[in-house]
């Protein structure tokens, strides 16, 4: 059958673009009056959903319709100024629009040739950054998905430069490096680490056998930071490849106040640090930097005949230092926050994530019943009820099910531990108050609970 739409019968850019721009900065006006956490069951949405897609194509109208009514309410708002689980993100509104222009190009970054700009930008924009967080000069840089990928890419390479097929990181090390070494066939060593959740560097023994040490500068659970210099050396030693983690705090290293977490970094044959973590870039952009480029293109160069253009000696081709060919153009999300937000816009950004932290943290510690677990060297606070682990459960499902608030939790020192991470640009004084408010109203009707069950029996 010919197909019976027609250019008029089309979503129109402007018209309906105008639309889909109101929906969007109409949603970020409103997000704060919304339930943090979805408030749906597992299965909902797709039985809200048709079992098969429309024969005829439909208005655009009817898109931002079902946005509204039938997605959104499966919605988990990370732009939420409430929102205070794992990692607070933001995508802030130049990100927001770049995005759009990055789609409209459509450039796809498989060679120099097939998306110049793209390429070019990319390698701009990682020396912008690198200079913004105090790196090196001379150091490559390209953009990955996600710290997993930038890490996987990381081990593959080091595995390749020194033919060993052990990677080392501590107890406290993101899963992704877990994740990267079972896909790889390789074996991991784990490091101890000491009373605030650092690696143990005295503890690395031998590493002749080792190909990476990972080492972390804001790790998952508490945001600790490895001596990464200690490591560095033990490296030296034995010629091992040294990564560093710093997905979630490298970007606070734009505040100078910050740099004594980068204290030999500047000796890491690797590093990541996520723009989409804390630079108010939407999802997903990675920065992974190296001073062995060679390395990496040695690992991941694949150019079939197809490919082989007359001036790839000339251009420089991304995706021979990385997993994948095909490369979106996300630099220009991290170009717009560059130039819209600027050094100090950045600053003002991280500075106020930190200021909320402290502030959370200083009502935790002056409050009885309540207990920090670790220290605060950014803006995550992990702290706890005092009693059982099973009480501090049940209240991280009730603050979050309520929707006015969501926080996520850490293992640490086999306890369990909530965790309340500042990072979202709305977030104010209120909002964190209003977090405490409602961690405290919580565990005050538990001490009810209480009190009703010993006069029951008493009765």
């Amino acid at each position: 059958m010919p197909d019976k739409s027609t250019a008029q019968d089309m979503p129109d850019l402007r018209t309906d673009g105008i639309a889909a721009l109101e929906w969007a900065a109409g949603y970020l006006d409103r997000v704060g009056d919304l339930p943090v956490l979805a408030q749906v069951n597992p299965g909902e949405i797709r039985a809200a959903l048709p079992v098969a897609a429309p024969e005829e194509g439909e208005p655009f109208s009817s898109v931002l319709r079902d946005l509204e009514d039938l997605l959104l309410p499966g919605v988990t708002h990370w732009q939420h100024p409430r929102y205070f689980g794992y990692f607070a993100t933001s995508a802030s509104e130049p990100a927001i629009l770049a995005e759009l222009l990055a789609a409209t190009l459509n450039s796809v970054a498989i060679l120099w040739r097939t998306a110049p700009a793209a390429t070019e930008l990319e390698e701009v924009v990682l020396d912008w950054t690198a200079q913004l967080l105090g790196l090196p000069a001379g150091w490559h840089g390209h953009i990955e998905d996600s710290a997993s990928t930038s890490t996987l890419a990381a081990i593959i390479a080091a595995r390749e430069a020194t033919g060993r097929d052990v990677v080392a990181c501590s107890e406290q090390a993101h899963s992704s490096v877990e994740k990267a070494v079972r896909m790889l066939g390789m074996r991991l060593r784990r490091i101890p680490c000491d009373g605030e959740f650092r690696m143990r560097a005295d503890l690395l023994g031998d590493l002749d056998d080792v190909a990476a040490v990972v080492a972390t500068v804001g790790s998952t659970a508490t945001t600790s930071v490895d001596p990464v210099s200690a490591v560095a050396d033990a490296c030296a030693r034995t010629g091992s490849w040294l990564h560093v983690d710093a997905a979630y705090a490298g970007a606070a290293m734009v505040c100078p106040e910050h740099r004594w977490a980068f204290a030999g970094v500047d000796r890491a044959d690797s590093l990541v640090v996520n723009a989409h973590k804390w630079m108010l870039t939407p999802f997903d952009c990675s920065l992974l930097w190296t001073n062995r480029p060679a390395d990496f293109r040695a690992a991941f160069s694949l150019v079939p005949e197809y490919l082989r253009t007359p001036d790839a000696e000339d251009g420089l081709s991304l995706s021979e230092y990385g997993p994948a060919l095909g490369r979106r153009f996300r630099a220009l999300k991290l170009w717009a926050v560059l130039r819209c937000h600027g050094r100090s816009g950045l600053q003002a950004h991280i500075r106020s994530g930190v200021r909320l932290a402290e502030l959370f943290e200083g009502w935790v510690a002056a409050e009885p019943g309540w207990e920090l677990c670790a220290p605060r060297p950014f803006s995550v606070v992990c702290f706890r009820l005092v009693g059982s682990d099973e009480r501090n459960r049940e209240l991280l499902e009730r603050v979050n099910a309520g929707g006015e608030i969501f926080i996520s939790h850490a293992m640490l020192n086999e306890r369990y531990v909530l965790r309340l991470a500042v990072g979202q640009m709305r977030t104010t004084k209120a909002d964190v108050q209003w977090a405490w408010d409602v961690l405290r109203r919580e565990a005050g009707a538990f001490a009810d609970a209480d009190a009703d069950a010993d006069a029951g029996v008493a009765t």
